[in-house]
């Protein structure tokens, strides 16, 4: 693959328009890399023209760093893939009760498949992204590791990167602290470094979630009631909600705020209860569509697992189930764990892999 360009080595930077790409494509280029951004066009609008992603506004201020950095940007438009690979993923996992993580997906088929199956096509030698984690090479191959930063560490969506993704992907910025990347785009003078952070779905826009998937799941009411059977309202149907859920329940005049502790589909009933619900927790998850950075670690053995972005690392034992399950085993239980979540585990701060969760016990 490596194709060299004299004797710079030839990098394709994602550009997302936002700060943390915009950094890493100015940091590549002060190191003497020769540089190409590359901006994806995922999503432009849904068939009813719900949601729209603001990517004119991104792409203009991909072109103006681009300029401003004096390298070429190429557009990519991935929206056939995007939608077939992360969207169509989405509303086929809510359908079936499961709680999807479209960001995982992407990272998975978007871009670190097919963005860099196109870097490759025009010369690259690397991929690199805004992504706040880090890759180290060790004797047998790469490590994935979390990011300096740990408000923004982002290794828990990159679990499914391989050995091959990694030998050719830079991380720029995974080394630094959110207001360093900051005050470097000052210093880079780039034309949007005071650009806020993007927050949520991209295609989503304003649009709330449970708006976006009556687009293609119909209503379906049903009860909601609590732990002892209790009728306390009414749902517009199960795939709506998720675990742990709070807001939305239209379960008024309770003397304490109630959470999603349970999902009934075969009779389409909505469970709640009290925060501290012996059904909110769980010790043991059955983790499956199993994906490894390195080699499976070692089975049994004790490691920690995150089963949500930004959560503490929490102590876990992982024991065989089957050749394409583990299971989990916490010694803390968890809170609000949802089938179709990822669980990512780690041996301190490397990333061993992880998993989707497939059962709950």
């Amino acid at each position: 693959m490596a194709k060299t360009i004299g004797k710079k080595t030839r990098v394709c930077i994602a550009m997302s328009g936002g700060v943390d790409s915009s950094v890493a494509a100015a940091l590549l280029k002060s190191q003497g890399y020769d540089c190409i951004g590359a901006f994806f066009i995922t999503w432009t609008k849904d068939a009813k023209g719900l949601t729209k992603c603001p990517w004119e506004q991104d792409v203009f201020d991909a072109r103006r760093v681009c300029a401003k950095l004096d390298i070429p940007l190429y557009v990519f438009n991935f929206e056939k893939d995007y939608k077939k690979r992360v969207v169509d993923y989405l509303f086929a996992e809510y359908r079936q009760g499961r709680t999807p993580n479209p960001d995982i997906m992407c990272n998975k088929e978007i871009k670190f498949k097919l963005f860099l199956n196109k870097a490759k096509e025009i010369g690259a030698d690397f991929i690199a992204t805004g992504h706040y984690a880090q890759i180290k090479k060790n004797q047998g191959g790469y490590d994935l590791v979390k990011g300096k930063d740990k408000n923004k560490d982002q290794s828990y969506f990159l679990y499914t990167l391989n050995q091959n993704q990694l030998k050719h992907t830079l991380f720029p910025i995974g080394h630094l602290i959110k207001p360093q990347v900051r005050q470097l785009a000052k210093k880079f003078r780039l034309p949007n470094w005071n650009k806020k952070d993007s927050q949520g779905i991209c295609f989503l826009g304003k649009v709330k979630l449970t708006d976006f998937l009556k687009t293609k799941i119909p209503v379906k009411i049903g009860k909601i009631v609590d732990t002892q059977g209790k009728v306390l309202g009414q749902h517009q149907g199960t795939a709506f909600y998720t675990i742990g859920q709070r807001h939305g329940l239209n379960v008024g005049g309770l003397n304490a705020p109630y959470y999603v502790v349970k999902k009934i589909r075969k009779t389409n009933t909505l469970v709640v209860g009290l925060d501290r619900t012996k059904e909110l927790f769980a010790k043991t998850l059955t983790v499956g569509s199993l994906s490894w950075v390195n080699q499976a670690p070692k089975i049994p053995g004790n490691y920690q697992a995150k089963i949500r972005y930004r959560q503490p690392d929490q102590k876990v034992r992982i024991a065989a189930k089957t050749k394409k399950e583990i299971k989990a085993v916490f010694p803390k239980p968890q809170r609000a764990a949802a089938l179709g979540q990822s669980v990512v585990f780690y041996s301190g701060k490397k990333v061993l892999g992880g998993g989707i969760i497939n059962k709950i016990n």
